[in-house]
């Protein structure tokens, strides 16, 4: 594993490594991402050794100019009203933290896919990534550098801890702007369907094309990724509260605690009368937004969770932030993050390699 810098020279040489084959992972507005050319079968099936991922999963295909969609989906297979909204979409949302998931074109390996008939694209807000997909193949498939179903990485040191020598190259773009992934929105059929909640906002969508619906997975095997119940998740069993049961969560100073801003943290310390003991605010608690910005929360939801995932924590407590504007995405990370979520197929074990 070779770290390299954002640097023109050093982006070159990651597309380069691309376009041999090689693993590349970069930094994207949401997270960092794990990233293979599209269309080579061994590179796309070196991501899944490397995240330990199941095939079943499909993987994000990423691109850096619209034009580069035709090569990656049927756009002739599009509903007349779908194509209505991938044409406003594209328009205003992309670049942007936005998946849409699309019928595919036979082109693109069915490794990519999982077999399915769609392809999810996007076209990361990002100039590192932007310029190394360029530089590349023009599309590069890649989902989160981290272990499957472990915390997503926002920050180069994250994907070396994680991956270490899975990855050949090692892109540092610094921490990540959104923090969480992208939306992922179904338009394939004759309705938007949001598949995951992510970094683009529902309201917004709904700005643009109207109402859109929440689809929930509807077999054993997800149709984007970020839908297993168990997901995202740090090896420190995490438990999630509403705000009133957290209210009478007790403090403890070998457990962990998040909270979503600074009034809300105020009121659970009075009430557990820790500053006549200590003083202040004990070291084992973050708060996601002082002020309670949801562009924040999410900004530094992973960054927390990673600092708080080690052994001197026996518990990670996190309250629910309120459903608004990125809050579905805050929330759905928690929540598949959970200690009680008992079905991750392959739990991290680990850094190897």
């Amino acid at each position: 594993m070779e770290m390299l810098s954002d640097s023109e020279d050093d982006l070159c040489r990651a597309a380069a490594a691309l376009r041999s084959g090689d693993l590349v992972a970069f930094p994207t507005e949401t997270v960092y991402g794990l990233g293979g050319d599209a269309f080579n079968p061994a590179a796309l099936a070196k991501i899944f050794e490397a995240k330990q991922r199941p095939r079943f999963d499909p993987l994000i295909i990423h691109i850096a100019e619209v034009s580069v969609l035709e090569r990656v989906a049927d756009l002739t297979a599009l509903d007349a009203e779908m194509r209505k909204a991938l044409d406003i979409l594209s328009a205003e949302l992309w670049p942007g933290p936005l998946t849409l998931v699309l019928p595919k074109k036979n082109s693109v390996p069915d490794l990519a896919t999982s077999g399915l008939p769609t392809a999810a694209v996007r076209l990361p807000d990002h100039p590192v990534a932007l310029k190394i997909i360029r530089y590349s193949t023009g599309a590069v498939a890649a989902p989160s550098a981290n272990p499957f179903g472990y915390l997503s990485p926002t920050r180069a040191e994250h994907v070396a801890e994680q991956l270490g020598g899975r990855v050949d190259y090692i892109v540092d773009g610094g921490k990540v702007r959104v923090g969480v992934e992208s939306t992922v929105l179904d338009i394939s059929g004759r309705r938007a369907r949001i598949l995951r909640p992510g970094g683009m906002p529902r309201e917004r969508i709904e700005e643009l094309i109207g109402p859109v619906d929440t689809a929930a997975a509807e077999g054993p095997l997800p149709a984007a990724p970020g839908q297993l119940k168990s997901h995202y998740a740090p090896r420190t069993g995490l438990y999630l509260y509403s705000p009133e049961a957290m209210m009478a969560v007790p403090w403890n100073k070998s457990e962990a605690f998040v909270f979503f801003d600074g009034k809300f943290r105020d009121q659970w310390i009075a009430g557990n009368r820790l500053e006549e003991s200590s003083g202040g605010v004990p070291a084992n608690i973050r708060v996601l937004s002082e002020s309670g910005s949801m562009n924040e929360a999410a900004a530094n939801l992973f960054d927390f969770l990673h600092e708080l995932d080690n052994p001197q924590y026996t518990a990670i407590r996190a309250v629910e932030v309120p459903e608004t504007g990125l809050g579905p995405a805050v929330n759905d990370r928690l929540r598949k993050a959970r200690a009680e979520a008992k079905d991750n197929p392959q739990p991290y074990q680990g850094q190897t390699g």
